[in-house]
């Protein structure tokens, strides 16, 4: 972590001690050695954390601490001091430093203090910037982010105004929980920030947390906090992202990865609206609106023990299926042009456009990865273009089978292959025919890596 510290300490050792540590793990010091010239380079250096001894000539440190915390009200402040009193203490923390420490200093400790404190600190200013920046809708997240024309889009649009409508309505009670379902690349997300920056929960945060990205055992950290000491690195009392969320919006998206135990403590919250850190025995009430995404099909996780129902049934009161793309009839081509407009602006590629039969070629594509895929298809495309068109043979799609020609493994069904391997030779010779022989798409297809479709031909000695 990379930030700034200045040091306060009138002990030329110490100070130039803490400064070599410090600078060794990257952070940026300056010394003074009286609260005065701190005072000084305070408003010179900007620093992000201040440490500050209490014995200072001059000024004490409390004196120094009152004045800093007046010209910068956010700033982080740890006191140090070799003469600890319990009062001390108290009066630093009431006076608003963020820690308080007694020399001699460990520098591996005080190096943990300055991280934690920055650390705090900017995740106060993210959630105030989310605070503040959420008031007027951003077009890139509402209802508008949802592009499309078909059927089945005018429909999921229609629910996510109902539910729009519903919360706005509310008079009494907690808005009830989301579950947005569908396959992978179906854009759950952008249905999540749709339905939080077009309710009446826009002003709020909208806090989001991939239970699928984190280790098991932090999750319930990460989730509802923890009290100082509460386990081996607990140092410090830290908020949870269900308390960050308060009056917004929580967004868990891979909900089906969670743990048994974190699930029982996710439904307290839903049913109660109360949360515990870890470590503590007091709950805390938090006004937050759960939406949870999942592309795994929680009812067989249910019947198999591996998902609470009551949970499930909590998560469903209202339920959103996301249409995959291959049933939006006709909104593969607005997409891929919308994504064609955006990346022509990222890569600075004025005038790129599709040609009829690349426009074909992505109505007939069956997109098993769904809206993600046009995306990265089309983003390709406008990274490698050399021309202003964009043709058939640019599109790194597979080649779809000619009708007029038997698939080879259709031919080969009357004779079955003899072994496993042999099956596999079919199968991969089939694909290769297919993509005509080029190896990229043929792997593409196949859903391996081109490096193990290379081995496998040598492995077969296919030419």
């Amino acid at each position: 972590m990379s930030y700034s510290v200045l040091i306060v300490e009138d002990e030329p050792v110490l100070a130039r001690n803490m400064q070599a540590y410090l600078e060794r793990h990257g952070v940026s010091c300056q010394l003074a050695d009286s609260g005065e010239e701190g005072l000084s380079l305070l408003e010179a250096v900007r620093p992000d954390v201040v440490v500050l001894d209490h014995n200072l000539p001059g000024k004490t440190g409390l004196e120094v601490l009152g004045i800093m915390l007046t010209r910068e009200p956010k700033l982080s402040v740890v006191m140090v001091t070799g003469h600890g009193s319990e009062q001390l203490a108290v009066d630093a923390m009431h006076a608003g430093a963020f820690d308080y420490l007694i020399k001699p200093v460990s520098l591996h400790q005080l190096k943990q203090v300055l991280d934690r404190s920055v650390q705090q600190q900017r995740q106060s200013q993210e959630l105030r910037h989310l605070r503040e920046g959420s008031g007027a809708l951003p077009a890139a997240q509402g209802l508008a982010a949802l592009v499309g024309q078909s059927a089945p889009m005018q429909k999921l649009v229609a629910r996510l105004k109902q539910i729009v409508d519903a919360d706005a309505r509310l008079t009494e009670g907690h808005s009830p929980a989301v579950l947005i379902c569908g396959e992978t690349g179906t854009g759950k997300e952008l249905v999540a920030r749709a339905l939080h920056f077009e309710g009446p929960r826009r002003a709020g945060p909208f806090v989001e947390i991939n239970c699928a990205s984190l280790p098991a055992h932090l999750v319930e950290s990460e989730l509802f906090g923890h009290e100082r000491g509460a386990f081996t690195d607990a140092r410090e009392r830290r908020l949870g992202l269900v308390e960050a969320a308060h009056g917004g919006t929580l967004f868990l998206d891979e909900v089906g990865e969670l743990e048994l135990p974190t699930q029982a403590k996710l439904l307290k919250l839903l049913e109660d609206h109360e949360v515990r850190r870890l470590g503590s025995v007091r709950m805390q009430s938090v006004d937050v609106r759960v939406l949870a995404a999942t592309n795994r099909p929680l009812e067989d996780m249910v019947k198999e023990g591996r998902f609470r129902r009551d949970l499930f049934f909590r998560l469903g009161a209202l339920r959103v299926d996301l249409p995959v793309l291959r049933e939006r009839a006709g909104d593969a081509v607005v997409l891929a042009e919308a994504f064609l407009a955006r990346s022509v602006r990222r890569y600075g590629k004025a005038g790129l456009r599709f040609s009829p039969e690349a426009l074909q070629r992505l109505m007939d594509h069956a997109w098993p990865g769904n809206v993600r895929e046009l995306s990265n298809v089309v983003e390709q495309c406008v990274m490698l273009a050399t021309d202003d068109v964009i043709e058939l043979d640019d599109l790194s799609l597979p080649v779809p089978l000619d009708p007029d020609i038997p698939a080879l493994d259709a031919v080969n069904l009357q004779a079955a292959p003899s072994s496993l391997p042999e099956a596999e030779r079919r199968w991969l010779l089939s694909a290769l025919e297919r993509n005509r022989w080029n190896v990229t798409q043929a792997a593409r297809a196949l859903g391996i890596s081109r490096d193990t479709l290379r081995y496998r031909i040598d492995k077969f000695g296919l030419r």
